[in-house]
């Protein structure tokens, strides 16, 4: 773990570059973009513009060989109890490519292929259907995921159905989707791994009871028992694994909305470059990994210089929700305070990731990027060939990506004080060749890894999420109260802010 002795150690480096503005670090290295980068396939990452210098950088590479990264890696693709507080493993890597040397990694691929050929046959027979509509029902890494793919690939071939996502319990995101489908030609997917989600069960039902039946439903899920009681047959269940987090999932039959949006061989190609990665990630030392590049950079930025945000920027509109993807696997992964061991991190964690995308942000939040009193690192993620025929569109847009880096790191002095910009503010830039499956599945894969590093760096356990547990208790709880005015919450805030929403009601329905 992040230990204070190491804490120490890479102090000296942070108060150097936290005494450095960071135009001065870029100055005095007239090579620094060409040593502070790496390629893989389809992915470039510039990390020039990070607050680091060699020295600094040395000493993160230090850390990582004392926390033994290397081993680290090869423990999450061979199997190894990564997930400590539940046992298990984390398998995503074998969902979409064969580098585990375990006998347990190896069994897993072969489940993992499995399921996917029978998924492949699922998106034909539904291709040779009636169906025009698919919903899919989940929620949390049952739709985030599957959403970010089904959007960002939406122009990668002919799309054969329109997929819609409904994730929100509430009752009006339901209604908007419902009301402009045919319950004749829709047909749904339930995506929960231990088929009890209350938000995916109670959507659940409410579609069924719109489809007049489950012969048109799906299910994806590991606990196929429960599935095939909600009145799913066997034919249209699809398995999950307690080796696979949700977050992590989207590799597997949890994709299957998004392998019927953008069709089964993209999906092929988005597993393809993904895999692509996983094997970069698995044969690369240290310094020359991006991944680990990546997750030191994390680390540097948030407990040696003492960051508490990182905004992720993606130029390119197909990539929307790719912040909101990135806060799940992020902050749900790294948002703990105790080490896998159960005793107190010692240090800060997760930062709070948000973002948007360029340059529709740049007339929101960039104002506070620039003269705020705040600094907040920053991932800029663009795409160099644009898949639309206007290219002055896309030539304006990479200006915008490349002098947004550039001015939140060197800035801009002025002598009248409402027009200085003091710069000093670090980012990194990921470039994609195209935004293609491959590029896409790479990219995902590359921050998963870096989640997973970062875990490993701080002691921590990524795989695990008891923080959701809490508030969905206590609202099974608080439930009764709701539906029964004779029910009164212990909670005295609670009590009164559901007096008032009675008196609300009340007045509603008179």
């Amino acid at each position: 773990m992040l230990t204070s002795d190491w804490l120490n150690r890479l102090s000296p480096h942070a108060a150097r570059m936290t005494d450095t503005h960071l135009g001065e670090v870029i100055a005095a290295d007239p090579g620094r973009a060409e040593t502070f980068s790496l390629t893989v396939g389809p992915v470039h990452g510039c990390f020039a513009r990070q607050k680091y210098d060699a020295a600094a950088w040395s000493a993160l590479v230090d850390l990582a060989v004392d926390r033994d990264l290397p081993n680290a890696i090869a423990a999450l693709f061979d199997g190894d109890m990564v997930n400590t507080s539940e046992q298990r493993p984390a398998l995503h890597t074998a969902l979409r490519s064969e580098l585990g040397d375990s006998a347990i990694a190896r069994r897993a691929h072969l489940e993992a292929r499995a399921a996917r050929l029978r998924m492949a046959e699922l998106v034909a027979e539904l291709e040779a259907s009636e169906i025009t509509d698919i919903i899919n029902v989940g929620i949390g890494g049952s739709d985030l995921g599957p959403r970010l793919i089904a959007d960002a690939l939406a122009d990668v071939g002919p799309r054969r159905f329109r997929v819609h996502f409904l994730a929100n319990v509430d009752g009006h995101a339901a209604q908007r989707i419902l009301a402009g489908l045919n319950p004749q030609t829709t047909a749904a997917v339930l995506v929960s791994k231990s088929f009890t989600t209350q938000e995916t069960l109670l959507n659940g039902a409410l579609i069924r009871d719109w489809l007049s039946g489950a012969q048109r439903m799906y299910a994806v899920s590991a606990n196929l028992a429960e599935a095939s009681a909600f009145g799913i047959g066997a034919e249209r269940l699809l398995p999950m694994w307690d080796w696979v987090g949700g977050r992590y999932s989207l590799w597997s039959a949890v994709g299957f909305a998004a392998a019927l949006a953008i069709g089964m061989p993209a999906f092929d190609r988005l597993l393809a470059g993904a895999a692509a990665m996983d094997a970069h990630v698995r044969r690369t030392p240290i310094a020359d990994n991006l991944a680990a590049r990546h997750a030191l950079t994390a680390i540097w930025n948030r407990n040696a210089l003492g960051f508490d945000g990182q905004l992720v920027l993606p130029y390119d509109e197909r990539l929307a929700l790719l912040p909101a993807y990135l806060q799940q696997l992020v902050m749900e992964s790294l948002g703990k305070s105790v080490r896998a061991d159960g005793e107190p991190v010692g240090c800060a964690t997760v930062p709070a990731l948000w973002g948007g995308t360029g340059t529709s942000s740049q007339h929101s939040f960039f104002q506070a990027l620039h003269q705020g009193t705040d600094r907040i690192p920053a991932d800029f993620v663009g795409v160099i060939g644009a898949d639309h025929d206007h290219a002055k569109n896309h030539r304006v847009l990479l200006a915008h990506l490349l002098a947004q880096a550039q001015s939140l790191a060197l800035g801009e002095d002025s002598a009248e004080p409402h027009r200085r910009y003091p710069g000093d503010r670090p980012s990194t830039l990921l470039l994609l060749d195209a935004l293609t499956p491959e590029s896409l599945g790479a990219l995902l894969a590359l921050y998963e890894h870096s989640v997973y590093l970062q875990g490993c760096l701080w002691g921590i356990n990524p795989f695990d999420q008891w923080g959701v547990q809490l508030g969905k208790r206590l609202a099974d709880r608080l439930l009764p109260a709701v539906e029964d005015r004779r029910v009164v919450p212990e909670d005295p805030v609670t009590a009164a802010l559901l007096g008032h929403i009675r008196a609300v009601q009340a007045r509603r329905s008179a």
